[in-house]
């Protein structure tokens, strides 16, 4: 697997941006089985008064690029995330899986839209949709940054028998020990494989905080990247997960519904 951590420079324009990233990876990704790229690279995450402008279709120049990476090098990609504009106009911030030969796997619409000192939340529809896919790391969800944060989409994730999950982010390096924190949370809850795709650089004055990582159902951090743009080669098992949880079975143990439980307090009662 190969995590591509990429930079989104404020004056590279969006097509070079394509243009250079499918040459990096078109030497980079050969032997990979999945590259993994991050949130809005394309278009970039803090370039709010762009995004009309940035927004394409599922098939547009950012998984066309994808198709060209996927036929050449026999790697599945993970785009990270585009600006979709649906047919009727609504913007999304939308997650692609494409397989070897090209072809869309998954899409997922960012269901928690970021509001915090963003206008992602202005400018874009949420998701209403969660599906697990068949993926070279074993059965994949995608969530996108700030889904980190929401545990019961997570407990959706693992019922829903994801093994894998990709995180493509633009997580900010002002709060970067939150991503670490949250990316071991989730994979120690959940007990599959994180991989969490974060951009770097600095968009728009603000400063990404790269630390794209790999972390296994254990919480052991497999690989993590640096701070600055680069390609990292990582090797897991997919057969770890059905190890682990079988060894401390906390899936197993769970319960299904826990909004059932009795909000009785239990307290005596009054003299």
């Amino acid at each position: 697997m190969l995590l591509a951590q990429v930079v989104s420079p404020d004056d590279e324009s969006q097509p070079d941006r394509i243009a250079r990233v499918e040459q990096l990876l078109l030497r980079e990704a050969p032997g990979a089985d999945l590259v993994v790229l991050p949130e809005l690279w394309s278009a970039g995450y803090f370039s709010f008064d762009a995004y009309a402008d940035r927004a394409e279709p599922i098939d547009g120049p950012t998984v066309a690029m994808g198709r060209r990476v996927a036929r050449a090098t026999g790697a599945a990609v993970h785009l990270g995330s585009i600006v979709e504009r649906d047919g009727s106009g609504r913007l999304f911030n939308t997650a692609v899986l494409l397989d070897r030969d090209g072809r869309v796997t998954q899409t997922y619409r960012k269901i928690h839209v970021f509001g915090y000192r963003s206008l992602e939340a202005e400018l874009l529809t949420p998701g209403d949709r969660l599906s697990v896919t068949g993926s070279p790391v074993g059965a994949l969800a995608s969530t996108t940054c700030y889904d980190l944060r929401f545990p019961g989409l997570w407990q959706q994730i693992s019922s829903r028998g994801a093994e894998s999950v990709v995180v493509p982010a633009a997580w900010p390096a002002a709060r970067r020990e939150h991503w670490q924190l949250l990316t071991r949370a989730r994979a120690v809850e959940h007990q599959l494989f994180v991989i969490a795709v974060n951009a770097c650089g600095t968009q728009r004055g603000v400063e990404l905080g790269g630390s794209s990582r790999v972390v296994d159902p254990s919480g052991l951090v497999l690989a993590e990247c640096g701070a600055d743009e680069q390609l990292l080669a990582v090797d897991i098992d997919p057969a770890r997960v059905a190890e682990v949880r079988s060894e401390f079975p906390v899936i197993a143990d769970r319960l299904v519904d826990y909004a059932g439980l009795s909000a009785d307090a239990g307290a005596e009662p009054e003299a």
